[in-house]
């Protein structure tokens, strides 16, 4: 054995200190899981309202499934345009008039076809041979993208 200061049976194992425990987790950790708590509760509150706020969009959609004429697909688009719109507004408006209000509030424009069936096949017989397919398609287009009018300062 050497006895000098530099010498290799001086040497000790190095200690090891225990691994760092999972939990408890450092503060910052409740923080942040508080934050996605909150979060996640905001985004399923705004979800739920946008849900609850569309729900008479749904049932114009099921209703349009069972409309086979131009009239029960004129009613249907007035019902669910006076969600939004006041009755005021939309009570004196029906044929041409009509079809330019909804062509103004839809974010594509309103096929001529479409437009002619709304304005006059209203007021024609109900048994005869109509295709209202291509109404029907605008108008669950017209449903699903309409958007609240944006009040005008007169």
């Amino acid at each position: 054995m050497n006895g000098s200061a530099t010498s290799l049976d001086r040497l000790h194992d190095i200690v090891v200190p225990p691994p760092v425990p999972w939990w408890p987790p450092a503060p910052g950790w409740y923080v942040l899981l508080a934050l996605l708590v909150a979060l996640l509760f905001f985004f399923t509150i705004r979800a739920w309202q946008k849900w609850r706020a569309n729900a008479y969009r749904r049932a114009a959609l099921r209703e349009l499934d069972s409309a086979h004429t131009a009239a029960a697909v004129s009613e249907i688009l007035r019902r669910t345009a006076l969600v939004t719109t006041p009755r005021i507004t939309l009570a004196g408006l029906s044929g041409p008039q009509w079809t330019e209000w909804l062509a103004t509030h839809s974010p594509t424009p309103l096929p001529q076809q479409v437009g002619e069936q709304l304005a006059n096949e209203i007021y024609r017989d109900a048994d005869g041979p109509h295709d209202v397919e291509a109404l029907r398609h605008y108008a669950t287009h017209w449903i699903r993208h309409h958007r609240k009018p944006v009040p005008t300062d007169t």
